[in-house]
């Protein structure tokens, strides 16, 4: 599925859900908001600073992670939003 106009970003939820994948820039806001691309991290080691250390930088290899939903996942209750750097989108893709 093409992530063209569309901008990574790592969501989490009210139900403790944290997932990276790819949003329409104009849906950012919703409370429930369709991904693409998406995976879950199940755990993130300390050294990765944190979830926001996710985007940041992505997970490295002491992270838990789930396989990538080949089409469209929607996240439900969102509670951030969170944009990805490049080096966090290249960290997300390289697992």
């Amino acid at each position: 599925m093409s992530t063209d106009n569309l901008i990574p970003v790592l969501i989490t939820t009210a139900h403790r859900g944290v997932f990276f994948g790819y949003v329409d820039p104009a849906k950012r806001h919703e409370p429930i908001i369709d991904m693409v691309g998406a995976r879950n991290c199940l755990f993130w080691h300390e050294s990765v600073g944190g979830f926001l250390g996710l985007a940041a930088t992505g997970p490295n290899r002491q992270c838990r992670l789930g396989a990538t939903v080949p089409g469209v996942f929607t996240a439900r209750d969102v509670t951030s939003v969170t944009d990805c750097t490049p080096e966090a989108v290249a960290a997300w893709e390289a697992v």
